[in-house]
């Protein structure tokens, strides 16, 4: 039941939280989206909300725990038993279960491993836990559907349902051979149109994309997203079946991955969250803060070796804020297009002097057009003709230059292994700063003859 959270409904859970009004809240929570759940526990205190979670049926318990933020979970958790917590693990895919063990002090997950039942879960777990959450083999889930390739329909369905128990969502049916070597996919339109008696060899598609367990999480979100996959088989070395991965997985990854990439354009160098300890969130944001210092320090020095030509004209001094201003927001346009780009793993670049080429035309088109716009502005509110052929001559060549810069930097430094998203924000920004006043005013020297 999908709800509108209002201040009046939170208010009247906490009053039934209070009053110990358990049919109340079970009445207008159980069957709530375990997402609306966990934003009227936001509004809560942990007391409460740990009363609410208790309430619910242990699997919607699982789901709303399995969501949290991470940070969130970790601190909440700690008011649950190691018994509570095995009795929710119980109920979520064993990627989940990794997910939350791993938060848990070692002595504590090794405990609540111990207090679980199912033994052939407690398997997948432990195999999980071997594996970096950052790769493939982190991101899957063991629970999925496979058949083998001799059987027939028939056996087939009787797998299936026994399976299927296990199995929240089924994607893909997974045709392996004797050995568990993943051989293909099969339909459930096919096999549901099939006698019962009808070979799988005759019936599986043997074109199916898988990946390694070992891949990087981001290539695992570039293969899911290229093809249109809403998940996909994780295979050993030996091609071997592991496990899956779904896409409200990968779904997790791009954000993650987004709001990385996004921090390091703005110049935070961690991966920090608003309610991070002050000390941490000044750390992250120090360093390009500092480099953005010092680039102004350098452009005031920079301008200082050209205090006579300003002392000439004055007026050079009024535009070198559009100038500094102009470079950095076409430098980080750029940058933002290359790395969004490179980022995207599925798209080949093309020749470089091609690529080049069309960044410097799009750069002259709107060089032509801004420094256009500004020579009209100045000579309609009476600027002198030259300083105005000055203003609009340097910053076309800013353009030009802080298109190139914010095209090939972010080039080189993935080429080197480095993140481009790091050459975006202050960096980019401060080293079109210092350019684009070197080109104004070696502009005004040559045209003025200063």
């Amino acid at each position: 039941m999908q709800s509108e959270i209002t201040r009046e409904f939170i208010d009247q859970i906490e009053d039934a939280v209070e009053r110990r009004d358990t049919e109340f809240i079970l009445s207008n929570m159980e069957d709530m989206y375990p997402a609306d759940i966990i934003t009227v526990l936001y509004e809560l205190n942990t007391e409460q909300s740990k009363y609410v979670v208790d309430l619910l049926p242990a699997e919607l318990g699982a789901e709303i725990l399995s969501d949290l933020d991470r940070d969130i979970r970790i601190n909440f958790l700690k008011n649950f038993t190691n018994e509570e917590i095995a009795r929710y693990i119980g109920e979520m895919d064993s990627d989940d279960a990794v997910d939350l063990l791993n938060e848990q002090p070692v002595q504590r997950k090794e405990e609540i491993i111990a207090l679980l039942e199912d033994r052939e879960h407690v398997a997948y777990i432990i195999d999980l836990l071997h594996y970096d959450e950052d790769c493939a083999g982190g991101l899957m889930a063991k629970e999925l559907i496979k058949v083998n390739i001799h059987w027939r329909v028939g056996q087939c369905i009787e797998e299936i349902r026994r399976q299927a128990e296990d199995v929240e969502k089924v994607y893909a049916i997974y045709v392996v051979d004797d050995r568990d070597k993943l051989v293909g996919r099969l339909g459930m339109k096919t096999l549901i149109l099939s006698t019962d008696q009808t070979p799988i060899s005759e019936l599986y598609d043997p074109d199916v994309i898988s990946i390694e367990s070992f891949k990087d999480e981001q290539e695992v979100a570039a293969v899911m997203q290229k093809y249109d996959l809403d998940a996909i088989p994780v295979v050993n070395i030996q091609g071997r079946l592991l496990g899956r991965i779904t896409i409200d997985d990968v779904i997790d990854v791009i954000q993650e991955q987004a709001e990385l990439s996004r921090q390091l354009m703005t110049g935070i160098t961690e991966n920090i969250e608003e309610d991070d300890s002050v000390f941490r969130l000044s750390r992250a944001r120090l360093p390009w803060l500092m480099v953005g210092m010092v680039g102004g320090l350098l452009g005031a020095r920079f301008i200082g070796l050209f205090e006579g030509d300003i002392a000439i004209i004055p007026a050079l001094a009024m535009f070198t804020p559009l100038i500094t201003a102009t470079g950095g927001n076409v430098g980080i346009q750029s940058s933002s297009i290359i790395i969004q780009t490179l980022a995207n793993k599925t798209i080949m670049f093309d020749n470089f002097g091609t690529r080049l080429i069309k960044v410097l035309l799009v750069a002259v088109i709107n060089g032509l057009v801004m420094s256009g716009l500004v020579m009209g502005f100045n000579i309609l509110f009476g600027v002198q003709f030259e300083l105005s052929l000055v203003v609009a001559v340097a910053l076309f060549s800013v353009v030009l230059l802080a298109s190139f810069m914010g095209t090939v930097t972010p080039m080189i430094l993935d080429k080197y292994g480095v993140n481009p998203a790091v050459a975006a924000g202050p960096f980019i920004t401060t080293a079109n700063d210092l350019l684009g006043l070197a080109v104004y005013f070696l502009v005004a020297h040559v045209l003025l003859s200063l």
